[in-house]
């Protein structure tokens, strides 16, 4: 980290500042997945 000209300029690891775990991209899949599921069942119910 530095400061230049009054901006503090980071590293992207010091932006960062949490850790890479992964999660969000099962939570997004499935989530996906059960919207799709719940379309394809509600065209079959209503159509």
């Amino acid at each position: 980290m530095y400061v230049d000209d009054h901006k503090t300029i980071l590293s992207a690891q010091e932006a960062r500042q949490g850790k890479e775990m992964g999660v969000v991209r099962y939570v997004l899949s499935i989530s996906l997945a059960l919207a799709v599921a719940a379309g394809i069942l509600l065209y079959a119910i209503y159509f």
